[in-house]
């Protein structure tokens, strides 16, 4: 199947670890790239941050790819790096920005033995400046690239989000990056280094709320499950729970009040525009509160989207695998492992008309699963690979 999706023929050699980096790869192995994932020999297989290699993590960030097992401090580990590069068409890495230029195998190394190569990196600050060396994961970004500061309830103090938002955002635009490098390559012949960090992508995702303080010098605040400019925009209870809504344009504004069965509120001199819904949210929200909890979610999620206004269930994530739409989508992908059996990973949420993901994917590869055939590849036999294995080299 992967002769026919849009990166077949692009090889990879993958250097990352912990989430952001194995993120960017996943986007190019998952459409058809060939990729080398070269780790470090080990006595087990526990990754970087202590997960197990067939736990759902590892499981879920790792497939469609090979494992070569590599010491890259050693000179032959080295060496037969090199030879990788020499045909490779994109390197990508997370490491501290230092830490690459002492392995050696930084973009002007590899760029010397191959001018066609991309090279894709992920840092936590940086590859230049005060910070650059930090040591950087996915919570310290938040942080300090401020997003901790508007999530949760009002005066709630810091609260991170409930995923790893950081790591996969820079993952997605270290992604799209090398991407771009690719198609820039076939204009120009010539490759190049691409980068991103946390702190680059934490302020980008940050989106209205930066552009808040850039342009009109507001500091947002946390709003809860409010949106911070847009009323009524949240969660609303039901008799039987809470759904979502978001209403707060003035022609969604009159069909959430007809839907909701309160009409007189849509003409109502202190909620008749945006501006004054927002400056009068808390009562807003009282009113529509008092509406939503005559009745079920279900009944008021039907109402609402017959009204065609946004709304939906706040489901936890076994009720939202279970939801219809999200069936139809199919994007829990099945794989094949030759040692879990058949397991489910997060499939692609992109879709191309000529180009369907695969019903099923590759599995995440086991340590070391690949190192004789790639070995062999390059032109070592069984006895030269038996030595390097024995000198700890692969």
């Amino acid at each position: 199947m992967t002769g026919k999706l849009p990166l077949a023929g692009i090889r990879v050699l993958d250097l990352t670890a912990h989430r952001a980096g194995p993120t960017s790869v996943r986007q190019l192995a998952d459409w058809g790239a060939d990729v080398i994932k070269i780790e470090p020999p080990a006595d087990n297989d526990d990754d970087a941050m202590g997960n197990k290699r067939h736990g759902f993590d590892f499981q879920n960030l790792h497939r469609n790819k090979k494992s070569l097992c590599l010491n890259l401090k050693s000179e032959e580990g080295h060496a037969i790096f090199m030879k990788l590069v020499k045909d490779a068409d994109i390197v990508a890495e997370n490491y501290r920005s230092d830490v690459k230029h002492r392995l050696k195998v930084d973009y002007e190394a590899c760029s010397k033995v191959n001018p066609r190569i991309i090279y894709g990196s992920i840092s936590g600050f940086g590859q230049t400046g005060p910070d650059a060396k930090r040591p950087g994961v996915d919570q310290i970004a938040q942080g300090m690239g401020g997003l901790m500061s508007i999530t949760g309830l009002p005066g709630q103090g810091p609260v991170r989000v409930g995923i790893p938002i950081d790591d996969l955002t820079a993952g997605l635009l270290l992604a799209q990056a090398m991407i771009l490098a690719l198609y820039e390559r076939e204009k120009s012949g010539k490759g190049q280094w691409v980068h991103t960090s946390l702190i680059e992508a934490q302020i980008f995702m940050l989106d209205f709320q930066a552009a808040r303080w850039l342009i009109a010098g507001e500091v947002a605040k946390q709003a809860g499950n409010d949106h911070p400019t847009g009323t009524p925009t949240g969660v609303f209870p039901t008799s039987d729970g809470h759904i979502n809504i978001a209403a707060s344009g003035d022609n969604l504004w009159a069909r959430c009040c007809d839907a909701l069965g309160c009409p007189d509120l849509i003409k109502h001199p202190d909620y008749v525009s945006g501006s004054l819904r927002t400056k009068n949210r808390k009562a807003v929200n009282e009113l529509l509160a008092a509406r939503s909890k005559t009745n079920t979610s279900a009944h008021w999620i039907e109402a609402l989207n017959k009204a065609g206004v946004p709304c939906g269930p706040i489901n936890n994530i076994q009720q939202t695998f279970e939801e219809p739409q999200v069936k139809h989508l199919k994007i829990a992908r099945p794989v094949r492992h030759r040692k879990l059996g058949q397991i489910k990973v997060v499939g692609q949420p992109i879709n191309m008309s000529r180009f369907p993901q695969p019903e099923e994917l590759g599995p995440t590869p086991d340590l070391g699963q690949h190192s004789e055939e790639i070995l062999k590849s390059l032109g070592y036999d069984a006895k030269a690979f038996a030595k390097l294995k024995a000198d700890k080299v692969v």
